[in-house]
């Protein structure tokens, strides 16, 4: 059972035709829209700028998770339903927390910032306002239950928007009880609507709510079918087959196999930054990378859930995977490729050891391989290949063809490799020198794809500006008018 010693308020139960109630005016119901002024909110009598509201709403939810009763409460949570250890379940709480402490105060009408561009005459002049879309929809995934919901609804928030929000429902109670934290901070009940349904369902009321625009965090076979449904009107932060490239200057080897690890195997693999393909260049294979990686794999165990069940792939379609990848010329296993043992998981999860499958990379670009190499498997498992020093446009020419750039990694302290390597690929989120990783974003800083016009970002105010707003431009033209001048003639 769910410890509910917060005892935080309920929620008020709403009809579903209550759904996608957008503020009908500025003058009866506070829409935000960016403008200067008139922008209140009336809650129990007293007059809030909606800026000042979300931004207070903010500092009170950044304070309560600091509390170290309150993050424990959802650490554990988190823990109940998703796959991970305390200390990543933590860490997910943590950057959660710093997010909110990030846009606390001024910093949400600040998001807000116009500009002003002079007109062609006395009395004309252009504004350009970041404008909010209205009724959104906001779809998350399982494997981050508070940290990707919570960043998205307040973004969307912040600028303005009525959202739904759809998380997973193998994972949703965390959302709930972080709904309910909100509303003790202050945030108004009526501001958000939460929906508990499958996906088929869910998909039916997209349809049929017509939202202005929806966010989407998960597969990359949802997102298409979503993409074609809502014609256009989504953002995308979909699934990456992510890559990291280790470069010719061999340094820290003990760091790069545990940040390697890390990359690979924490929360069994389950993060969409997870490091899918790993590049060495040949100096790296004589060195003790591989056998240090083996041995970092093999301390993890369910007992502190440093490998876990697998939620989306089961054990025998994972093993499955890896035997079609050995039949591959030249490939070999170089660790795991064996079911968990002595565990009490059901059949329809995935129960694997860590595993990494040597692929050689003149048979990775193969185009009758290629497919099958890069097809992403959301739990403990990945490709090593390594790679000549005159190989290095082939690595390129295999990181171009992969279908989705989210993240990536270039660990190299080389400035002409990097230069090289950066300048030729497009990860969105690209981590570069001797410390870079695929995995582990925090609040600070963009993580999204790029290469894709409809990709999103989270966590920064570029981010929240890209995804929960649009340009919107009024040119003022108030005169006056030139004294005495004739009507000109047609054109």
């Amino acid at each position: 059972m769910v410890n509910h010693s917060l005892k935080l308020p309920m929620c008020r139960k709403r009809k579903l035709s209550h759904l996608w109630r957008a503020y009908p005016s500025v003058q009866n119901m506070g829409f935000i829209t960016h403008l200067e002024a008139k922008k209140v909110f009336n809650l129990n009598g007293t007059i809030f700028c909606r800026y000042l509201l979300l931004g207070d709403v903010s500092a009170k939810a950044a304070h309560m998770l600091a509390q170290p009763e309150v993050s424990d409460f959802f650490s554990r949570l988190i823990q109940r339903v998703s796959p991970k250890s305390y200390k990543q379940a933590l860490g997910e709480v943590h950057v959660t927390q710093k997010f909110l402490e990030n846009f606390s105060g001024d910093q949400v009408r600040f998001l807000a910032r116009s500009f002003a561009v002079p007109g062609n005459h006395l009395g004309q002049q252009s504004h350009g306002y970041r404008w909010p879309y209205g009724p959104v929809a906001i779809i998350t995934p399982f494997n981050f239950p508070l940290e990707i919901p919570l960043l998205q609804l307040m973004g969307a928030l912040y600028m303005g928007n009525k959202p739904t929000l759809k998380v997973d429902s193998k994972v949703s109670i965390v959302m709930e009880q972080m709904l309910r934290l909100l509303h003790y901070c202050g945030l108004p009940e009526e501001d958000v609507d939460f929906i508990n349904s499958d996906g088929v369902t869910m998909n039916k009321f997209l349809l049929e709510a017509k939202p202005r625009m929806t966010l989407f965090t998960g597969s990359s076979r949802v997102a298409e079918k979503l993409a074609a449904d809502l014609k256009g009107r989504i953002r995308l932060e979909d699934a990456g087959f992510d890559w990291k490239i280790l470069g010719p200057d061999v340094q820290e080897v003990d760091y790069v196999a545990w940040v390697c690890d890390q990359d690979a195997h924490a929360c069994s693999g389950q993060k969409c930054s997870a490091q899918s393909i790993l590049f060495m260049h040949e100096n790296w294979v004589s060195s003790e990378l591989i056998p240090k990686m083996l041995c970092l794999a093999k301390r993890r165990k369910l007992e502190d859930l440093t490998i876990g069940p697998v939620l989306t792939v089961t054990t025998e379609s994972m093993l499955e995977h890896i035997d079609k990848l050995l039949n591959i010329p030249g490939s070999k296993l170089l660790f795991g490729g064996e079911p968990l043992e002595n565990h009490s998981i059901p059949k329809i999860y995935g129960a694997l050891k860590p595993t990494a499958v040597f692929i050689p990379l003149t048979e990775i670009l193969k185009s009758n391989n290629f497919d099958l190499v890069t097809k992403e498997i959301f739990g403990p498992f990945q490709i090593i290949t390594d790679y000549k020093h005159d190989q290095l446009s082939m690595v390129l020419e295999a990181c171009e063809r992969m279908h989705a750039h989210l993240t990536a990694a270039v660990v190299s302290n080389d400035p002409l490799f990097l230069q090289e390597v950066l300048g030729k690929s497009v990860n969105g989120t690209t981590y570069a020198g001797i410390r870079a990783r695929t995995t582990g974003a925090p609040q600070n800083h963009w993580f999204g794809p790029a290469g894709d016009p409809r990709g999103a970002g989270i966590g920064t105010p570029e981010a929240i500006k890209l995804v929960w707003s649009c340009h919107r431009e009024i040119i003022y033209d108030i005169g006056p008018l030139p004294q005495h001048g004739e009507i000109p003639s047609a054109t």
